[in-house]
This record gives C-alpha cells, sequence and structure tokens, in this order.
C-alpha cells in the first residue's frame, strides 16, 4: 500500500461516516414527543401575491408595495417574486426581472439611475431595462403590474 491509497481510503471512509451521521442525526427524533403544529397559514390576500417580498419592510395586504415605498429615481428589489420596481419619474412605475440575462445572477441594487447585478457589474436602465453597460448584451424584461391608488401589484 501506499501513502496516497491510504489516504484516499481514509478520505472515503472519514465522508462515508459523515454521511451517515447527517442521516443518523435526523432520523434522532426518533420516540421524541411530537412537535407544537404550525398556526394556520394565513389565507393568500387578493390578487394571488401570497409570497412575502426578499426585503425588509414596504409591501401591503393586498399588492407587492406601497408606491410610497418606491424611491423616485430609484427602485426596490423584490428576491422572492424575482423582480425589480422602479420609479423613473414621479407616479411612473415600471417593473423588470430582477434576473440579469447575462448569467442568470439575480441583480443586487439600484442606484445612480441603473439596475446593477453584482456578477459582473452589468447595468440596466430603470426606464425600459436596457443595458446601459457590463457582459450583459440583452436588456431585463419588462414585467406588467398594476397601479391601484397607493398599492402597486404584479399584474
Amino acid at each position: 500500500m501506499t501513502e496516497t491509497e491510504t489516504t484516499r481510503r481514509a478520505v472515503m471512509a472519514g465522508a462515508g461516516g459523515a454521511g451517515l451521521a447527517v442521516v443518523l442525526s435526523a432520523c434522532s427524533g426518533y420516540g421524541a414527543p411530537p412537535a407544537e403544529p404550525a398556526p394556520p397559514a394565513e389565507p393568500a390576500p387578493p390578487g394571488g401575491n401570497a409570497s412575502p417580498s426578499g426585503d425588509a419592510g414596504g409591501g401591503s395586504a393586498e399588492g407587492l408595495a406601497a408606491t410610497a415605498d418606491i424611491p423616485k429615481g430609484g427602485g426596490k428589489i423584490f428576491k422572492a417574486e424575482k423582480v425589480v420596481i422602479t420609479q423613473p419619474t414621479e407616479g411612473e412605475f415600471k417593473a423588470f426581472s430582477a434576473i440579469c440575462p447575462h448569467q442568470k445572477c439575480p441583480v443586487g441594487s439600484v442606484t445612480n439611475g441603473s439596475i446593477v447585478c453584482p456578477c459582473h457589474n452589468s447595468k440596466f436602465s430603470i426606464v425600459d431595462g436596457s443595458v446601459q453597460g457590463g457582459p450583459a448584451q440583452e436588456g431585463l424584461e419588462e414585467k406588467p403590474i398594476k397601479v391601484d391608488g397607493g398599492t402597486i401589484a404584479l399584474a
């Protein structure tokens, strides 16, 4: 036996043992008293937007966001819905896919009139989602929204 074979065997045995430990720990609750049941889920709000936003704060019970939550000349990313909503000018709201077409990374910020992908620094216009710079060759897909009073919802 060479030293390399011994090391390889030791690594394989360790990996197998670690996998066994995970399986056994997952079964360790056997015989334990049942966990408290989870409270009933709240009914989905009108409009079918049951999933919460990936960002803290904002949003409303009936839509994705309040118009007041979207800064003029900027925007807000909703990670769970994979959408970014912008307000290019006062009272004008746009929505785009929050997934960069370059390599499918989620966009990370909205700054200085641009939606920015942190993976390779592609930048997209908050007005129409078009490419402003970076390796991306195509813009962000526009998403339909409806603005009703002070609420923005996916259409």
